[in-house]
């Protein structure tokens, strides 16, 4: 029984690295960090899958993005694009996925509290990421906000309300279907 759980668990991991990476297609690419729809899928998974499993699902992502599968942004991969200006920002999908799953967890999935999980989870990947954007350009604090997070802020509340509505619809047909989606 617990390695027919493991194997459904590790597929449900890996459609939800594909269904980040085809967010990920759906862009608008502007530079220096395109607008996607990527952490829309990275809240998904920490809010439905959990900590532990919505990080895999998004490592497993990254990985295959490091490997040179194109699943990044404009169907692009390879460790250039992890360890580039922009890297910090797919390396933080794994801080988001695992902190959304970890509060949906311990406080619950109500819409209210999928919101502040989603932006507690957002605001690491924009700290992640805009660090390691200035670490590598040599840009400050404002510019990098400026360009790396102030644009992305009304997308990304799009994004959670979203990605919220959806878990609230999917709790039911997922509890039907056997799927334990905790709290």
């Amino acid at each position: 029984m617990s390695t027919a759980i493991s194997t459904k668990k590790i597929a449900v991991c890996a459609m939800f690295a594909a269904l980040t990476a085809i967010c990920s297609q759906i862009a608008i690419p502007i530079p220096p960090i395109p607008i996607n729809l990527a952490l829309f899928a990275v809240h998904l998974s920490g809010a439905l899958l959990g900590a532990k499993f919505g990080l895999f699902s998004q490592l497993a992502f990254v990985l295959l993005g490091a490997f040179g599968l194109p699943v990044f942004q404009g169907f692009s991969g390879g460790m250039g694009i992890i360890t580039g200006p922009t890297g910090g920002y797919i390396i933080g999908y794994l801080v988001a996925a695992f902190l959304v799953g970890l509060i949906c967890e311990r406080w619950g999935r109500s819409f209210r509290k999928l919101c502040i999980a989603m932006v507690i989870g957002v605001a690491a990947c924009y700290a992640f990421g805009t660090v390691w954007f200035m670490m590598l350009t040599g840009k400050g604090l404002v510019a990098a906000l400026g360009m790396c997070v102030l644009p992305f802020l009304p997308g990304d509340a799009l994004k959670i309300l979203g990605a919220a509505w959806l878990v609230q619809g999917l709790r039911k047909p997922l509890a039907a279907s056997g799927w334990n989606l905790a709290n």
